[in-house]
């Protein structure tokens, strides 16, 4: 059985300024899986790259401050890829994998659209290049899990208020069936799978005391190949954790 978190920091050296290394002690995961770490590896301390417990790995963006993920991880890996092979991507740090004997873990932050026409191009193509890519993923790796931030929410329920919503990036028609067409290729959405009415938040904006009117967006996922269905027992989302505007999930496996 292995416990996987999966948690946008926005800033992993100000998470850890907020009791993010306690928390990670009192909730003892398996496998960290990090999105925006904002921070170059030489940026990094020694209680970063090798934490009690973890072997630590991070994809930072060449962006200095912005991006980048990582993957922690109690069991060393087989093998760690950085990146996924498209250099566009790769610079900005949003992928990384780690191999395990039966199974793979990937850390995904796919772009945000938010900052304009530009970003959400991006964005679209990112999109475009992703679904392949998982798919082809996937046969090499029918044990896959994928975890992170795809900027996007699916269904109604996973949005505090869908109508006022429709026309935003993270929700509009398009991305929600993009997510639609990838959970019908093979994949499947861990939290919805076993929480199929539950409305619950992973990010909250700052602005307008969002999150303590609980007016959030549930755009953080664990998405898992088919194979891996039988084999999830848990997913959660521990939205009483406060070291970012998300909040981690965990994913509880018998893998």
């Amino acid at each position: 059985m292995k416990s996987i978190i999966s948690y946008n920091v926005n800033g992993i050296r100000s998470a850890a300024n907020k009791g993010f290394w306690n928390w990670i002690n009192q909730e003892n995961p398996d496998i960290i899986c990090l999105q925006e770490i904002k921070a170059q590896l030489a940026d990094l301390d020694i209680t970063f790259t090798s934490p009690a417990s973890y072997h630590a790995f991070y994809h930072s963006a060449e962006k200095k401050g912005y991006s980048g993920v990582g993957i922690l991880t109690k069991e060393k890996p087989l093998a760690v890829t950085y990146g996924c092979g498209i250099p566009q991507y790769d610079r900005e740090g949003r992928f990384i994998r780690a191999d395990f004997e039966g199974f793979s873990v990937m850390s995904v932050y796919m772009p945000s659209g938010t900052s304009g026409e530009e970003r959400q191009g991006i964005k679209e193509q990112c999109m475009a290049d992703l679904l392949p890519y998982f798919i082809s993923l996937k046969e090499k790796f029918p044990y896959l899990i994928l975890c992170g931030d795809f900027n996007i929410a699916h269904q109604e329920i996973d949005i505090h208020d869908p109508v006022r919503n429709k026309n935003n990036t993270g929700f509009l028609p398009h991305e929600r069936a993009w997510m639609t067409t990838f959970f019908e290729s093979g994949f499947m959405d861990s939290f919805r799978f076993l929480n199929p009415s539950l409305q619950q938040y992973s990010w909250w904006t700052f602005r307008a005391n969002a999150r303590a009117n609980n007016k959030g967006w549930r755009i953080d996922y664990q998405i898992v190949s088919d194979n891996c269905k039988p084999l999830c027992k848990d997913s959660s989302i521990l939205t009483e954790i406060v070291h970012s505007d998300h909040c981690p999930l965990r994913l509880v496996i018998d893998i």
